[in-house]
């Protein structure tokens, strides 16, 4: 059974290298300040073995930026991180990119959400923007079951495959963030027809309580899970800051890894990480499942 290499962690990683204090802005600041960080990142990816680049766009949406007061370079920041997944890709001289559509309003807070109408036309957009250039396009940390119906509705006319990531309750992986059953998922499943469906930025003892739930939606499936603590009630905000987040200590890559042989066990041919799982995981994952 092949499976699927993706990256790790982008705009955590992005942090991290930056060395300065995090913003409401993440990594957007990045490609503002020191946008060769990101290809380094992209490239580094690739050379331990990831088969995917993911775009740096997580955050790259109409509302976080209005926030900020850059909501005009909407346009021009997508396409920026674009250019540096490509350059990563020749300068390796292969791979695939996906574009990543986050959450609209705050990570893990579907509550936050405008109408399934409104929020489907914004991510409508984002596919637009990217369909042309990407691989795929990978929805990340979806947590609830309209921000499911608003985001695939967004991706109907999209020309290239779409990867949904699931993110569920830290403590309870059968479990939505929103506190809805997972199984649920599975009517839009049926109706959407996503080509893969993943659980992500969730603990990892979570993923593997939520991966057999996923199997039976009847696509192919994976996971790449984060390595928080948990993800603290001061995170769920507009405007979040990334450092009221503490990383695990007991994660490393080989602890890592057998959390995703437990994931091959049940089926599962997409493997990557989220947040604070790097390129040394990514490199193991590759020597174990590559």
């Amino acid at each position: 059974m092949a499976i699927t290499i993706l990256d790790g962690s982008i705009g955590q990683e992005l942090v991290k290298r930056l060395g300065a204090a995090p913003t409401p802005l993440w990594s957007t600041n990045v490609m503002l300040e020191d946008p060769n960080l990101v290809v380094d990142v992209h490239l580094d990816y690739f050379k331990v073995g990831a088969e995917i680049a993911t775009l740096n766009t997580y955050p790259v949406l109409r509302d976080r930026l209005r926030n900020n007061g850059i909501e005009d370079r909407f346009e021009a920041l997508h396409k920026a991180a674009q250019d540096h997944a490509i350059k990563a890709r020749d300068a390796f001289g292969g791979g695939r990119i996906a574009s990543s559509l986050g959450p609209i309003g705050a990570s893990y807070r579907p509550d936050l959400m405008p109408t399934v109408e409104a929020a489907a036309k914004l991510y409508a957009e984002i596919i637009a923007l990217h369909d042309d250039v990407v691989d795929l396009h990978l929805l990340e940390t979806v947590s609830g079951l309209r921000h499911v119906e608003a985001i695939l509705e967004g991706c109907v006319q999209a020309k290239k495959p779409v990867w949904m990531g699931l993110s569920v309750d830290d403590t309870e992986g059968t479990k939505l963030r929103s506190g809805e059953a997972l199984a649920d998922v599975a009517p839009f499943v049926t109706k959407y027809k996503p080509d893969a469906v993943l659980v992500n930025c969730s603990t990892p003892e979570a993923v593997s309580q939520a991966l057999p739930i996923v199997k039976e939606f009847g696509v192919p499936f994976g996971a790449y899970a984060n390595g928080f603590t948990k993800i603290s009630d001061d995170f769920k905000v507009v405007n979040q800051v990334v450092d009221s987040l503490e990383a695990r200590t007991d994660l490393g890559p080989e602890a890592y890894a057998d959390f995703a042989a437990e994931w091959v066990a049940l089926g599962a041919t997409i493997l990557g990480g989220c947040c604070e799982v790097g390129p040394d995981h990514i490199a193991e994952l590759k020597r174990r499942f590559g």
